[in-house]
């Protein structure tokens, strides 16, 4: 039959907030109840009759609670399958009881090893007893329920209501998915810990949370985010987070995380087309803006300090369908909700470096995050002229810039304001033209500006079409077996010319 009754149920958990409701049902339909420790202790509390897991097995917990469960008189009534006569007799003749309903919750290894760092801790914190039992039970998912965490209580609940005591086959293979995912994910999280100490190449990606999304990239694809987005931020006003917004939002945040004064990040297509820092949060804003106007609109807003009352005012002439900041005054918010499907989200954190993960072909690549970020000290003056203070620090902002923008890419800077860049270009020689052009369209002076590169000049035409722009100063990695050239353009014609070492790519 596919439709089972419950009239044992082994309860097993670390967490028992919102058991109560499911322990009232089951005692109201009869279950009888297997419990052992705390959990035991909780449902007698609420009036259960409970057989002690020690009664069953005739062992008490031994080692200090590490061995409760592991015992054939348990697995065995999970196990069993009752439409195999075989099986029937065995537990018959072992007197081993029938057990329908298995409910465990597991020792909650993340949160330790995110709070702890004392190894005993984080290890007496590997389940082994709950893991085997929700395996155990998911494998013989035609005979039995399985609930495998906190976090499906509520959907217990509903079946337990729904099936007035009985559950159906569909459900209870359903739960078996969901009980597998779990002791993955579990596993997965534990092989992260002892990796630490060795760093191996190696890919388990498990990841519990989710949200599935409107459509993808396009309307026609599926899209889901599988993670914890409120950990990072709390969404104050607007719709629904699309696809593409977290896109953006990850290039928005990598970006607006790299400086510290009052700075604003405008992110179209994941590529800055503003970006600029102020002694003020709204200077920062109206500098960002006027590097280029029109792409802004319909693109994500990122500001690294408290937005008031008058940058919101100032905000709110344009449409931005995303606004971050780590904070807002509230009459900046009355504003910036003026626009009903409008974003606003409170960044509370900063992004975790977990590395890179892209499928490819039929694979999937991994790599670290770009996390050098080059200083005033990393910049090593190649030409005749050096680099003069004011220009240095333009370089360096310049340079961040790239380090975030797509390849090929030229930026082009001043006094900490993006005037133009050059994005995602095939050739280099392109990507400088286009940024000229661009700061040119929107007024700016070149005079007197730096450009960066995220690569190092196979030739020296970009210097030259950024010499005879105006500019004065440029950035790039080096290591080309032609640098030569490119320094001797900056030397025959005053210009400085800075090396990292550090190229910057980004595909």
């Amino acid at each position: 039959m596919s439709t089972k009754e419950i009239s044992t149920a082994l309860i097993s958990v670390f967490h028992k907030d919102g058991l109560d409701n499911i322990v009232s049902i089951l005692k109201g339909q009869g279950v009888k109840f297997i419990s052992t420790g705390g959990t035991q202790q909780f449902l007698e509390s609420k009036g259960c009759q409970v057989t002690p897991v020690e009664e069953l097995t005739g062992y008490p917990s031994i080692f200090g609670g590490r061995v409760k469960t592991l015992h054939p008189a348990v697995f065995g009534g999970i196990l069993f399958r009752r439409d195999n006569k075989d099986d029937d007799v065995q537990a018959q003749e072992f007197k081993i009881p029938s057990i329908d309903l298995v409910i465990v919750d597991l020792y909650p290894f993340e949160e330790t090893v995110r709070s702890s760092n004392e190894e005993a801790e984080i290890i007496e914190k590997i389940d082994i007893g709950g893991i085997s039992l929700i395996r155990a039970a998911a494998k013989n998912f035609r005979d039995v329920l399985v609930v495998p965490s906190k976090n499906e209580y509520s959907k217990l609940e509903e079946v337990l209501k729904e099936g007035n005591g009985s559950t159906d086959l569909e459900t209870r293979k359903e739960f078996a998915f969901r009980s597998f995912g779990v002791s993955s994910h579990y596993d997965s999280k534990i092989s992260e810990y002892f990796n630490r100490d060795f760093s191996l190449p190696h890919m388990r990606v498990s990841e519990l949370n989710y949200k599935e999304l409107r459509y993808g990239e396009n309307p026609h694809q599926k899209g889901i985010f599988f993670g914890d987005f409120e950990e990072l931020f709390d969404q104050i006003h607007g719709k629904a987070i699309s696809y593409n917004n977290l896109v953006d939002i990850d290039g928005a945040v990598g970006l607006i995380e790299e400086f510290e004064d009052a700075s604003c990040a405008i992110i179209k297509h994941t590529n800055a087309c503003g970006m600029a820092q102020g002694k003020s949060i709204l200077e920062a804003y109206e500098r960002a803006l006027a590097g280029d106007p029109v792409s802004a609109f319909g693109g994500i807003m990122a500001c690294n300090k408290t937005i008031d009352k008058a940058c919101a005012e100032k905000m709110n002439e344009l449409f931005f369908e995303v606004v971050i900041a780590p904070d807002y005054d509230d009459d900046a918010l009355d504003i910036l909700r003026s626009k009903k499907n409008r974003i606003i989200l409170r960044k509370k954190g900063n992004v975790p470096n977990t590395g890179l993960v892209k499928t490819t072909l039929n694979g999937t690549l991994w790599m670290e995050k770009d996390a050098k970020t080059e200083t005033i000290s990393d910049l090593e003056d190649v030409a005749e002229r050096k680099c003069t203070s004011e220009e240095k620090e333009s370089l360096v902002f310049a340079n961040i810039i790239a380090k975030h923008t797509k390849s090929n890419v030229i930026v082009i800077a001043k006094d900490n304001q993006l005037l133009g860049s050059g994005v995602g270009q095939t050739s280099r020689v392109d990507a400088a033209n286009q940024a000229i052009e661009k700061a040119k369209r929107f007024g700016f002076d070149l005079n007197g500006a730096v450009m960066a590169s995220d690569a190092f000049f196979p030739f020296p035409d970009c210097v030259e079409i950024a010499h005879k722009a105006g500019i004065t100063a440029v950035v790039q990695p080096g290591g080309s077996i032609r640098d030569k050239d490119s320094i001797e353009y900056c030397n025959k014609n005053g210009l400085a010319m800075a090396f990292t070492g550090t190229r910057h790519f980004k595909h």
